[in-house]
């Protein structure tokens, strides 16, 4: 099970609770989730793929801040294909889509599933730079799913590392990414 989903309501959750302020997301189903202040960027993406670029960001859209004009300020391939189908993206152009569709809902929180997976570097740089926005210039919370964590933690304030769904650690990103020898040992990948 991914981290995110049981937050996301794509899972079924076997215990404890989950809150985001007042709401128990846990009582609400997924697509009411949203209306709670849940931004999710699915692993799998999930943009609309038979509608334009600029239908999948206005089709979705709340009040707000994020809107559709802000999303092709950041992603300015996403304002050259605006009138393009989803099936007409790269798959790093989906992923930008895909972030932009869960900023338009203006969460309180964004979840990220593996954004930077399959994706070319230059979109990996791209994509980390709006992420860095987003949280540090933005102010906005996320909770990310990485493989390569290395790049998450580089631009992260904090750091939990699940094990079987138990922290197996919490505590400054920074301060875990300067020890590739803890990192090697919770992940097995600081080299």
């Amino acid at each position: 099970m991914r981290c995110p989903t049981p937050f996301a309501g794509a899972t079924r959750q076997h215990g404890g609770t989950i809150r985001l302020g007042d709401a128990d997301l846990h009582r609400l189903a997924p697509h009411e989730r949203a209306g709670a202040g849940v931004g999710w960027v699915p692993q799998e993406r999930n943009i609309f793929k038979s509608l334009t670029v600029h239908e999948n960001l206005t089709a979705v859209a709340r009040p707000g801040p994020w809107t559709p004009a802000r999303i092709y300020e950041m992603f300015p391939r996403l304002a050259e294909r605006r009138g393009n189908l989803g099936t007409q993206l790269s798959g790093g152009e989906q992923q930008m889509l895909a972030v932009g569709r869960a900023l338009v809902l203006n969460p309180r929180l964004l979840l990220l599933d593996e954004p930077l997976e399959g994706l070319a570097p230059i979109i990996v740089e791209e994509l980390l730079r709006a992420i860095r926005r987003i949280t540090r210039d933005e102010g906005l919370s996320a909770i990310i799913v990485e493989q390569h964590p290395q790049a998450i933690l580089a631009i992260s304030d904090t750091a939990v590392v699940l094990d079987r769904g138990t922290v197996a650690h919490s505590g400054l990103a920074a301060e875990l990414l300067n020890q590739p020898e803890v990192l090697d040992g919770l992940l097995g990948v600081a080299r």
